[in-house]
Order: C-alpha cells, then structure tokens, then sequence
C-alpha cells in the first residue's frame, strides 16, 4: 500500500498461483484444493467465518470503508476455485470412461463457471468503489476488469455463444495491448503478454464458428471489435486509459530496470513469461561487468602515467565476473527447460478443454506457438550459457600460456623449461572447449541455420587441433617423441579442415563470431607453429636416441631363437656397424682387444664349419630329446 492505495494486482497474483499449484501441468483438481485452503486461512485472518458448530452468524455486508486487500483477494480465490473446479469436470466429462455421465458432469461443470463469473463480478464491482474513492489504482482496476471479462468471455464461448464471447474477449486483449505498451517494468509487460497469448487462441475460435473469411489475423478482430464496443462493455474506458496512462507517464521518472530486447541473427527473440525475465534481469546485470574481452598482451604493461595497466579478464575477479554469468545463465536454463517441460506435458494429455475444442476445430496448430516459443528461448539460453563458457575457457587458457615461457627443445636451455603441469592443465581446458562446443554443434537453433553450423564446425576443428598439439607437447615432455609426432599430424589435418570450412564463411557474420573470434590468420600462425614444432620434434628425437621408437637398451628384447640363428646364420658384422655409423669406434674396439688378447683363432674368420657328427650311441627319446639337440645340451 502507497499514499493510501491498496496495491491490488489480479493478474499477476493469478498467474502466480496457476504456476506454482498444479496449473503449468493442467492439475486442475490440485489448484482447485490450493484455492480452497486459501480461501479458508483468508476467512480466519479476515474473520468472515459464519460461527462455530450449528448457528449460522449472516456477515455484515463490505462496505468501501471496510475493504482490505484481503477481501479482494479472498473473492479473486473463491473465483479461482470455482473456475478451476468446472475446468475439472469438463476434463473428466471427455474422458471415454465417464461417456455414461458426461451430461452431468458438463452440468455440474457450467454451474461451477457460472459461480466464477459470479465471484468475479463481485470484485470487479469492489475494485470500481474503490477506484471511485481514490483507494485503487487505475492499473489495478484495469487488471480486475481484465480478469473479469476473459472468465465471462470463456464462459459464453462453453456456451456457444460465440459473437458475444468474441467481443468481451477482444475487449481484454485491447487492455492487455495496453499494459504491455506502457508497462513499467519487463515483468509487467511479459504477464500482459501471456495473458493475451492465452486469449489470442480463444477469439480465432469463435471468430472461426462465426464464419469470418480472417479467422486467424487476431489483431484486425480486436482492433475492429474492441473499438466499437469497449464503452459498452466497460464503464468509463476512456477515462480509465487516460488514468492509467497518467500513472505510467508520472512513474516513469524512476530509474527501473528493464529487459534489453534479446537479438538473435537479427530477429528479437521472444520472452512472453514473468518468469523468465527475472533470471534474465540477472544475466543481463552480471553480463554488464563484462565489457568485453581485453587484450591479455597488456597484462602487466606500464602506461604513459608510469603506472601498471590491470590484470585483465584472467585475474581473479575477471573469472569471478564470468562465473556469476554462468550461474545466472544456469538458473535461466533451468527455468525455461522447466517451463519446456510443462507445456510439453499439457500439450501430449490435452487436459485443457481449449485445447480439445481447437483440435476439433482444426485450428490446433495455432495453439503450438508458445510452445515453439519456449522451446526456442530454452535453446538461446543454452547456447549462451554454452557461449560464455567457452568463453571464460579460452581465458584461462589464454593466462596459463602468457605466465610460462614456451618450451625449448634444445638439450643445453635445460633451465628454461616450463612446468610440466602446464600443458596438461591446458588439455583438459581445451577438452572442456571441445565438449562445449559439441553440445553447441547439437542444438536445434544451430541447426535451423547452416552459416551458424557451419561456423561452429570451424571451430571445433580448430579446437582439436590446438589440443593435439598441446598434447604432443606432453609427450614432448617425457621424450615420447613418436606418439607427439603422430598428434602433431592429426593437428595438421584438423587445421586443414578448419581452414577449408573458413574458406566457404567468408564474408558472413554469425553469432558464433561474438563469442569465439576465429579469423584466416589465426588458422595460419597455428598451421607455421605446428610446422616449427614437428621439425624440432624431429631433431629433438635424433639427437636423443637416433630416432628410434625404443632407444633404451635396457629395455630392449631379443627375438626368439637369436642365439641358434647365430650359429648357422653368417652375418656381415662390419657392414652393420657402418649402417649403424658405429664403424670408427668398433674398429677401435676390436684394435684394443687385438692386444690385450692371446693369438689365437676368431669364430669370425671360421667361414667353413665342419658338419655335425652323427651321434653313434642314441640318446634320450622325445620331444626333451629334440629340444635338447637344439639348445646344444647333451
């Protein structure tokens, strides 16, 4: 309450209600309990209770001076109560195991719709006395007004009267037109919208049953019928508009947050819940403390007053600013992926008459536009969280590689190496990178545009590729020279695919542009960097143990039967060691063991070796027996 105005909102705190007691699923039966409890505990504080056992106490009757908000809220409930208790029979009634009563239960459910508007006129009238005495806002009466012709609007559209249904209806959507337009606050202007989304599906029925060539353009039968029949239908509705643009126009002065339009490839995206636009407030405000992406070559560099420059996005506070972004893109997520949900779950049972009524009529796949709606925020949502992700990776990444020197392969710059949890760090950033953008690659606005697919893909490639050579800087690390060799080629082809993909992108702009920044020149500084690197690798490895795959002798094996081969088998030992390049010393090995050794007989200069004698006595039978001959035992 402010300067003595009770600050009554019908709408928003009927939508707040239906969403969170039963009515995103279409749990009628549920909402209805909600209402009925609330009605209860509203009586008690209000102590409206008719006495206690079996006297009946008559309340006195409201009088303006008396009214509280309690009151006005207690008749919007009882009209909830009602409404959501007929919706509920009109459920039941179309079920086929109900088929033998469906009569009654469509009479009892027209009773109960009869008590809302009942209920509803009630408060209406209220809110007018009000109104009239300078105790209620011109927006709040015009909200009552609202929610009081879309119940009787409903009411005469069940009873298939059609032509007066359609112009209390279209009268609705006019004030719902006009909260939106001068709403203060994004909020106000998503709740008009969903109300008048909700109606919209309503009035191209009846328009439809009435025979009108332009069933489907809502907005020309509103614009038409509101125009000619809003001064009959509501008291004072010029002077009331006049008011409440008076209000907006005096509130206006105050700073208030609003939502900044969402662009997406050039097309706003649509935002039509309350819900939605309080999680993206919070985007918005925690986004605002990231500019943009700074120059991380200034890090640490001293400006023209002799002082430091600052630390950039990689300080701690720069992630910090991208971590709360992710936590308020999370929370968004996980509303719209919710609100997803529930349409999709009230859209397979058709449990809403509505909807059962639109089908009948042909007119269902008008209805599926919130739905679609939804479903494309849901998938923006993702796609900025995934963004921005992405995003604050490639910044970590980007401050790992700027604090460490770049790793030398010479053998003598021993001091100059960098830390070996270096590179590993930046694999699994890089991994994460990766993932990100796979998820990106899956999702279905991506897909409704090839540019955008297509750009992604450029980066995943090019992403791999930065990997692979990361990675063979691991194994770089521990002298596993051939398996960095391998990946250094796997990087080359992912390069060449990236460039290939860049090559079809040139000169279009696409979102992924803002998030992930990835020009020609980039690709090609990658492409020399991996071509210096696979060179030192190269010599890196022939210096290290002349570029074989296992230099190590203590891990070297002998094939099977090496010895025996030995034996019958004459090898070209001096020809060896020159392919070897080991002649000079093995010449000055065999010089030192010339003198050191007795004359005597080398088995090198044995070139012809008697045959073997037949043994005269025979030996041991068996397999032992041949083995054994084999091995030179006796």
């Amino acid at each position: 309450m402010s300067d003595g105005k009770l600050s009554f909102q019908a709408l928003q705190l009927a939508n707040e209600q239906r969403s969170a007691y039963g009515l995103r699923y279409s749990d009628f039966a549920r909402y209805r309990k909600h209402c009925g409890n609330r009605t209860h505990r509203l009586r008690s504080t209000l102590k409206m209770t008719h006495g206690k056992g079996k006297d009946f106490k008559k309340l006195p009757p409201l009088t303006t001076d008396i009214i509280k908000e309690g009151h006005l809220q207690l008749l919007l409930f009882e009209a909830e109560r009602a409404w959501a208790h007929s919706q509920d029979l009109v459920a039941q009634s179309i079920l086929p195991a109900n088929e033998a009563h469906a009569g009654t239960l469509r009479h009892s459910a027209t009773g109960r719709f009869r008590r809302a508007v009942h209920w509803s006129t009630q408060l209406l009238s209220h809110c007018q006395s009000l109104y009239t005495s300078s105790r209620l806002k011109a927006s709040s009466l015009i909200q009552a007004t609202v929610y009081t012709l879309v119940v009787n609007g409903r009411f005469l559209r069940y009873r298939d009267n059609f032509e007066d249904a359609l112009i209390q209806l279209s009268v609705a959507r006019s004030l719902l037109d006009e909260l939106a337009e001068r709403a203060e606050t994004s909020r106000d202007q998503a709740l008009a919208t969903l109300f008048a989304d909700g109606i919209g599906p309503e009035i191209r029925y009846c328009a439809h049953e009435l025979g009108r060539e332009r069933a489907y353009d809502v907005d020309t039968i509103v614009k038409e019928l509101a125009g000619r029949h809003r001064g009959d239908i509501v008291e004072g509705y010029d002077g009331l508009v006049k008011a409440f643009r008076g209000e907006r126009a005096a509130g206006s002065a105050h700073d208030k947050k609003k939502l900044e339009t969402l662009i997406w490839e050039g097309q706003p995206v649509p935002v039509r819940n309350p819900e939605l636009v309080d999680v993206l407030l919070k985007i918005q405000e925690a986004e605002g403390k990231i500019s943009g992406p700074r120059d991380l070559a200034d890090k640490g560099k001293v400006d023209d007053k002799g002082k430091k420059k600052g630390k950039g996005f990689g300080s701690k506070k720069g992630v910090a600013a991208y971590d709360a972004v992710l936590l308020a893109l999370s929370d968004a997520e996980d509303v719209a992926r919710k609100l997803l949900e529930a349409q999709q779950v009230c859209w397979v049972n058709f449990m809403s008459p509505v909807l059962t009524m639109l089908q009948n009529a042909g007119t269902l796949s008008a209805a599926a536009g919130g739905t679609r709606d939804i479903q494309f925020v849901h998938g923006y949502i993702v796609y900025q969280l995934l963004s921005r992700r992405i995003q604050r990776d490639l910044v970590l990444v980007s401050t790992l590689l700027s604090s460490h020197t770049p790793r030398t392969r010479d053998a003598s710059k021993t001091k100059e190496q960098v830390d070996a949890r270096l590179y590993p760090a930046v694999v699994k950033l890089l991994d994460t990178v990766v993932q990100s953008l796979t998820q990106m690659r899956n999702l279905s606005i991506v897909d409704e545009s090839p540019d955008l697919a297509a750009a992604i893909e450029a980066r995943l490639t090019y992403t791999r590729a930065r990997r692979c050579f990361f990675l063979a800087e691991c194994y770089v690390a521990v002298k596993r020279y051939g398996e960095a060799l391998t990946l250094m080629q796997h990087a080359t082809l992912h390069v060449r695919e990236t460039r290939s993909v860049l090559g079809t992108l040139a000169g279009i702009t696409t979102p992924a542009d803002t998030s992930y920044p990835l020009a020609v020149a980039t690709v090609d500084g990658l492409d020399s960097t991996l071509s210096t690197a696979v060179a030192e690798t190269k010599n890196a490895w022939f210096a290290y143990n002349g570029g074989t795959l296992d230099g190590d002798p203590k891990t070297y094996k002998k094939p099977l039967f090496f010895d025996i081969g030995l034996n019958y088998v004459q090898l070209d030992m001096e020809r060896l060691m020159e392919r070897a390049g080991k002649a000079a010393a093995a010449t000055a090995k065999e010089e030192r063991d010339v003198v050191s050794a007795p004359p005597g007989k080398s088995r090198l200069e044995d070139v012809a070796r008697p045959e073997t004698p037949e043994p005269t006595t025979p030996g041991k039978g068996g397999l032992g027996s041949l083995l054994g001959g084999w091995w030179g035992r006796k």
